[in-house]
């Protein structure tokens, strides 16, 4: 299987100016297709030659699934924006977020925390356990919560490369305006 890089779901220079049009051709043009370059080299003669990069994810190690996990990570970061702004949860997901985190503006501060204080590179998440309740994981470099059984839902990009060229060192801005970005209804279609 030949994996390719997945085409953004809206104009390079849609989410600006959170994320801008050179921020995406760095971010998704080099680092996001150095992942899937890499992955492609990595495959071929082993085990997950054909394997979905979900199975990579779960039982690989080493290169092949820190690859993969990075082109997992980065697919589901992209697809979690759009250029429609100021869009908030409601109905189940918001009812959801309520009863697990007390209200949205909890829910927000602890996210925020978690992107804020994952030491280097990493995640920070919204998944949902087989219980069906929500929480706020952070995981290091290209670590998946699947890996813990849990189903991700939203995903912030908290290494270096997502946010320097539009906020330098200044990760708790950029993590303030990834809000801006967020499609909540297709983070409500994710859950289960």
């Amino acid at each position: 299987m030949t994996f390719q890089l997945p085409s953004l779901p809206y104009a390079a220079d849609a989410l600006e100016p959170v994320i801008s049009s050179r921020t995406i051709e760095f971010h998704y043009g080099k680092h996001h297709q150095t992942y899937v370059t890499k992955l492609n080299g990595l495959v071929p003669g082993t085990e997950y030659e054909n394997a979905t990069l979900e199975t990579m994810i779960m039982k690989a190690e080493g290169g092949i699934f820190n690859n993969a996990a990075q082109v997992w990570n980065h697919t589901f970061y992209w697809e979690g924006f759009s250029a429609r702004r100021g869009t908030a949860p409601s109905g189940k997901l918001l009812d959801m977020i309520n009863r697990d985190f007390g209200s949205f503006e909890n829910f927000v501060t602890k996210f925020n925390e978690a992107a804020v204080n994952q030491f280097g590179s990493g995640w920070a998440w919204l998944v949902q356990n087989a219980a069906g309740n929500l929480a706020i994981v952070a995981t290091g470099n290209a670590a998946n919560p699947m890996r813990d059984g849990l189903k991700p839902l939203l995903t912030c990009d908290v290494w270096e490369h997502a946010y320097y060229l539009d906020f330098q060192n200044r990760r708790p801005d950029y993590v303030n305006a990834f809000w801006q970005l967020v499609d909540w209804d297709i983070i409500a279609s994710r859950t289960a």
